[in-house]
């Protein structure tokens, strides 16, 4: 039994790690916008600032909250990062 539980508990830890891409790109009309989450993880490093009570999709997110409280309004606050439109919209 307990061997069970160990192997769910490392396969339950393996898919989470597999779900948190490296790297996800979202499509706008004035330029794509790559999101580095590693590097995100490495300065945030608790999920739950970004992702609410559990790890996963943030409900929600969309282009209001990027330009708000989410991207932007995060780097306004810490002082780093982009936050000028071109700074993340790529063409």
């Amino acid at each position: 039994m307990k061997k069970l539980i160990a192997s769910l508990t490392l396969t339950l830890f393996a898919a989470g790690a597999a779900l948190a891409a490296d790297t996800m790109t979202f499509t706008a009309k004035n330029g794509n916008v790559t999101f580095d989450h590693k590097k995100h993880q490495t300065i945030v490093p608790d999920c739950a600032v970004c992702h609410g009570k559990t790890p996963g999709k943030i409900e929600g997110f969309g282009k209001e909250m990027a330009h708000g409280k989410s991207c932007k309004g995060c780097h306004e606050e810490m002082k780093k990062g982009p936050t000028k439109c071109g700074e993340c919209h790529k063409k």
